[in-house]
This record gives structure tokens, C-alpha cells and sequence, in this order.
């Protein structure tokens, strides 16, 4: 997963619904970090300083001076706003998958997930579940717990449990909720362990623990 570039703490999934996403710099701040700027009365980004940005339009071009740079986050983030047609852009799937293979090539994790999706679902490209699961155990390989999910799920439903469980304990320890679901599906079918599922639980348990803070406490008590 991420960590918030601020406290350092590990961001807890999903990450959208914990965190804040500046097009400045291209960084992740955690909510309880952005909550904590606020009460300082720091409005710009809480990282880089930078004004936010006040409209779709200075978004975008925040992005494109990032993108201009060979940022492989800003280059990751242009190919999902042209997926979803946000900020003004037209829907335009090819571009995604230019621009996904180009941040892949220079490093994003998450873009070798967003590519694994694309071939996994067979929305945007041709079907192809081995290609899909090369790009996620590229990512996998390197730390990105989605694409560790997303690995063993696939394993499971070829029937290869063994594989799919030590897959799925791997992205439980790192904190997602759904591979601890998984294996407890898994152990009701008789495809792993009792102790494998407890190993789970424990392991997502402590990832959560990790992702706590005092700030992040306040920003979820205060509904932020």
C-alpha cells in the first residue's frame, strides 16, 4: 500500500476513503494529516505548499506539467482521468492504456494493476487472464497489496488453493479486508486451513493497527 509522504504511516484501504490526492505534487495525503494542516490554518497542499488547484481545468494542468516531467504518478493518474472522462477530457481508452503502459514502464505499481484490470475485465483490450496476471505478480512482486489480492482470487477460482492462500495471506498481512474474507470463504469450502485463516486475521489486524494515529482518530471521529 502507500504511505502518507507526511507521518509516514502506512494508508489504510481503500485508500480513497482515507486520504486526499494533490495534483501539485502528485502525493497522498492521509486524512488525519490533512486534518491536521486544516486545524493550522494551512490551506494550500499540506506537502508541497502549493494553492490547490480551484477548477477542473487548473487540475488538468497541474497533471500535464507533472506529466511533462516523465512523473510516472501524473502519467498513471492523466490515463485514469482519461478512462472515467474526468476533468473536461473525453472518455478515450486507447490513451488510458498508452499512458498506463508508459507509467508502468517507468515504475507505477499501479499502473501495472490498472493494466492487469483492463485484461482481466476485457473492457478496454481483449480478455487474456494470463496477461492480466502478469501484470498483477509484476506488481505483486514489488508490494502493491491489490494486485496480491487480485492474484490470489485468480489462482482460487483455477483451483489452485494452495497458491491462492499463500497469496492472499501475503496482501491479508498488509492490510486488506477482502483476502481476509477470501480465505474465510476458502475455509468454509474446505480449500485452507483454520490456522491459515487465524494467521490472516491476525496479520490484517496488526496492518491496521499500524495505519492508527491520534490525528487520524480526530479526523474519523469528526466525520472528516
Amino acid at each position: 500500500g502507500d504511505f502518507c509522504p507526511i507521518c509516514t504511516l502506512p494508508i489504510p484501504f481503500r485508500m480513497n476513503e482515507h486520504s486526499v490526492f494533490n495534483a501539485c505534487c502528485m502525493k497522498r495525503i492521509c486524512a488525519g494529516c490533512h486534518f491536521a494542516a486544516q486545524k493550522r490554518g494551512i490551506d494550500d497542499c499540506p506537502f508541497c505548499r502549493t494553492p490547490l488547484p480551484d477548477s477542473d481545468a487548473d487540475m488538468l494542468a497541474m497533471t500535464r506539467a507533472r506529466v511533462a516531467k516523465k512523473d510516472p504518478t501524473a502519467i498513471l493518474t492523466l490515463g485514469q482521468k482519461y478512462f472515467f472522462g474526468d476533468l473536461g477530457l473525453q472518455k478515450d481508452m486507447k490513451k488510458s492504456i498508452d499512458l498506463w503502459t508508459e507509467a508502468a514502464e517507468l515504475g507505477s505499481l499501479e499502473a501495472l494493476y490498472c493494466l492487469g484490470l483492463a485484461y482481466m475485465n476485457g473492457d478496454l483490450v481483449q480478455r487474456d487472464e494470463a496477461k492480466a496476471a502478469e501484470f498483477y505478480a509484476k506488481a505483486a512482486m514489488q508490494g502493491h497489496a491489490q494486485s496480491r489480492n487480485n492474484l490470489g482470487c485468480y489462482e482460487g477460482r483455477k483451483g489452485n488453493y494452495d497458491r491462492a492462500v499463500k497469496h492472499l495471506l501475503i496482501s491479508a498481512r498488509m492490510g486488506h479486508k477482502s483476502s481476509v474474507a477470501a480465505i474465510k470463504m476458502m475455509f468454509t469450502n474446505g480449500n485452507a486451513t483454520k490456522e491459515q485463516y487465524s494467521d490472516a486475521l491476525k496479520g490484517y489486524q496488526e496492518a491496521v493497527e499500524e495505519t492508527k494515529s491520534h490525528d487520524r482518530d480526530e479526523a474519523k471521529r469528526l466525520g472528516y
